[in-house]
């Protein structure tokens, strides 16, 4: 199997919206998280903090999300293939993230971060999709 022919099949255009609002959904979710350990003046005062934050579950989701199939045909359809998709590619997205974080970013990964970020984002994906079916 070539890469465009794997790629094409786990990248639909009507699964766009679903990339959107889970970049939206994690950074939500990262900033909540960072906002119980730190004030908002201290993140007015150093405005880079926030991204470096974001960056390294942003990027492990942008290059994890679509080989697991987050964005294929069957995440477009309905609640109940797309949630399922979103955390199972949630895992290896949040390890690599957790990765990313410890050795390239700022910040470490204990165990007990990498538990809660494995349910805290399965929760906000799987959330945020779930009422994106209920509205749409």
């Amino acid at each position: 199997m070539d890469a465009p022919s794997f790629l094409s099949d786990r990248l639909d255009r009507a699964a766009a919206p679903l990339l959107i609002g889970d970049l939206l959904a994690l950074m939500v979710m990262l900033t909540v998280g960072t906002l119980n350990h730190t004030s908002v003046g201290f993140l007015t005062a150093n405005p880079l903090y926030l991204p470096g934050v974001y960056a390294p579950f942003l990027i492990a989701w942008v290059l994890v999300a679509p080989l697991v199939g987050a964005y294929s045909a069957g995440a477009a359809e309905t609640a109940k293939s797309s949630v399922p998709l979103a955390v199972r590619s949630w895992i290896p997205a949040a390890v690599l993230a957790l990765a990313l974080r410890a050795f390239v970013f700022r910040g470490g990964a204990e165990l007990s971060f990498a538990v809660v970020m494995l349910v805290a984002g399965s929760v906000f994906l799987g959330g945020w999709r779930a009422l994106y079916f209920r509205v749409r």
